[in-house]
């Protein structure tokens, strides 16, 4: 039976289990209020009874300047993603010099904390190094040049991680917006053809044969055009035996839109192809200053999704898109939003954070 989608908002007390309210403080139903609880654990503990990683993008600046910021990323979470360090743009700006650094050491990091890494991103039509972008636009670099540059760089990326990277969005973002969802018109498609996802995880797959493999994208956590695009294209290239093991699902919300309350149904069909599903980039924004609604909008928001990867048995992660206001890419990039992620600018537990450890102490529906 589903879990109500509504537990967010009311937790009945049972045993040690019970409801912490928004200022923190234990509310009703238990003996010893002051004794520590059950859901007050950090959220990798929470996660793991239900063989749940628990993630966070990474900002590696913030990460090696402050120190609370890092104490919480090591004892939070579980699953590690590098906000930018991965991405083609900052590991490989000039052509054939490879800055390994900042990558390393979040994976290095990750190992001595016990946490599995997600590797973002090996192809996306933004934040690419402008020797490949110009180039092509050129003509310098050619469509034969083209892919070997893209095949040399999965292989080299995911074989200098191979054994320590679980899983890689190994294409993101490849489908348009819209009533009539089709593959991005981007410069891979352009001139390496419609095959270039399955070649891409070809080559991802023969650099690390145990590395999980997915795609990943925004605006698909319900049942829409879009989400379904990528269903029947995942069908596709499972039937040819391409190597694609999962499916990315962002999880960027926004309070003035409906909340997906379908998303349990939308990754139940990815788990009945097969494959393992995970959110990857949760956050809840809002339009500012927040409020009492605001709150609790997004309380249930972060639950929602939560609770929908709880119900899917092949939902392996739920990773948070950052987890503290003071480093969120939300007001950079949404005008008059913010305040989107579980912990307040001051690392503080938001309700939002507190509803993430009730969801998590209930555990996956047996």
């Amino acid at each position: 039976m589903k879990k109500s989608l509504m537990m967010a908002a009311a937790v009945i007390a049972a045993g040690t289990l019970t409801w912490i309210g928004p200022s923190g403080a234990v509310a009703g139903g238990s003996d010893r209020p002051d004794k520590p609880t059950t859901v007050d654990l950090p959220l990798r503990v929470l996660g793991a009874r239900s063989d749940l990683l628990v993630g966070t993008a990474v900002d590696m600046s913030a990460y090696n300047q402050d120190t609370p910021y890092r104490e919480r990323v090591r004892t939070d979470f579980s699953a590690v993603t590098a906000e930018n360090v991965m991405k083609w743009s900052e590991l490989e700006p000039t052509r054939g010099q490879f800055n390994w650094g900042p990558a390393d050491q979040l994976v290095a990091e990750a190992r001595r904390n016990g946490q599995q890494v997600h590797g973002h991103t090996l192809l996306w039509h933004n934040q690419l190094p402008e020797w490949l972008t110009s180039g092509v636009a050129s003509g310098e670099i050619d469509s034969a040049e083209l892919r070997d540059i893209v095949r040399d760089h999965i292989r080299t990326v995911v074989g200098h991680f191979k054994g320590k990277v679980r899983a890689w969005d190994v294409v993101n973002e490849a489908f348009t917006d819209g009533a009539n969802p089709v593959l991005r018109d981007t410069i891979f498609r352009q001139h390496l053809g419609e095959n270039y996802i399955a070649d891409a995880l070809r080559w991802a797959n023969q650099a690390d044969p145990r590395a999980k493999l997915f795609l990943n994208d925004y605006a698909i956590d319900n049942v829409n055009a879009k989400s379904t695009a990528y269903f029947e294209y995942a069908k596709t290239l499972r039937a040819q035996r391409v190597p694609l093991h999962g499916m990315g699902f962002q999880g960027h919300l926004d309070l003035q839109y409906p909340i997906p309350i379908d998303a349990n149904e939308n990754l139940a069909r990815f788990d009945r192809l097969g494959m393992e599903t995970a959110f990857t980039e949760v956050d809840v924004r809002y339009f500012l200053p927040g409020d009492t609604y605001k709150t609790a909008g997004q309380v249930g928001s972060f639950n929602v999704l939560l609770q929908a990867c709880l119900l899917t048995p092949k939902c392996v992660m739920f990773t948070v898109w950052g987890f503290t206001d003071k480093y969120s890419w939300v007001p950079g990039f949404f005008d008059g939003q913010g305040e989107a992620t579980p912990l307040d600018a001051n690392l503080q537990p938001k309700p939002a954070y507190r509803g993430l450890q009730q969801t998590l102490a209930l555990g996956r529906s047996r």
